[in-house]
């Protein structure tokens, strides 16, 4: 399948999936802060695509992770049911789906911005463009604490189910932790794939 072709049937599987995860989600503001980055995100790579296409290995990526706040929105990370089961199996005290979505929210943007970095010429390939892709997943995971941070000000105990911290008092620091996990995986598994659909992407403009 021709990428554009590949990428209009995930957007149409995407718009599905926010159909179903908007349609009746546990708690509505809860839904929309949790997926307001698919908002975001979306209509920016359609701008771009003609100008800066991305690879296709980070288009999936991406999807992968809005499946995963849509999924968290509907629900809210504390009652996804995929997270119970994890939890029954691992025997753990608490769902673990908001881990997932961490985890994600490092491994993510750890491929986009090496992405960017290294197609802009910004850094060669090496040990300095692991540690600036590390340092911008730490720092996205730290602006999104301080958002909840602020959420929780703003809206009080309205705020639970978007915080997610089911009692744990480290939970923000575990966030983080997951985070950066993620972007450390992210860079030892698909740094060389990315590499290589990166030089094809440029050897045909």
């Amino acid at each position: 399948m021709h990428r554009t072709q590949f990428l209009l049937v995930a957007l149409f599987v995407l718009l599905g999936l926010l159909a179903w995860s908007g349609w009746h989600p546990y708690d509505r503001g809860t839904w929309l802060m949790e997926v307001l980055p698919i908002f975001i995100v979306v209509p920016v790579l359609i701008a771009s695509y003609t100008r800066f296409p991305l690879t296709q290995l980070l288009y999936i990526c991406i999807f992968v992770h809005a499946v995963i706040l849509l999924v968290g929105g509907a629900y809210t990370y504390a009652r996804v049911p995929f997270g119970f089961q994890i939890a029954e199996a691992l025997g753990l005290h608490r769902n673990p789906y908001d881990k997932i979505g961490h985890f994600a929210q490092g491994f993510v943007p750890a491929l986009a911005a090496r992405e960017i970095l290294l197609r802009g010429g910004y850094v060669r390939a090496g040990k300095m463009l692991s540690f600036l892709v590390t340092c911008v997943v730490l720092a996205i995971s730290a602006s999104y604490e301080l958002i909840e941070w602020a959420a929780a000000v703003a809206f009080g105990q309205g705020a639970d189910e978007f915080l997610g911290t089911q009692g744990d008092p480290w939970d923000t620091q575990s966030d983080m932790l997951f985070a950066l996990i993620g972007a450390v995986v992210a860079q030892a598994l698909l740094a060389r794939t990315q590499d290589r659909q990166i030089n094809r992407l440029q050897n045909a403009a």
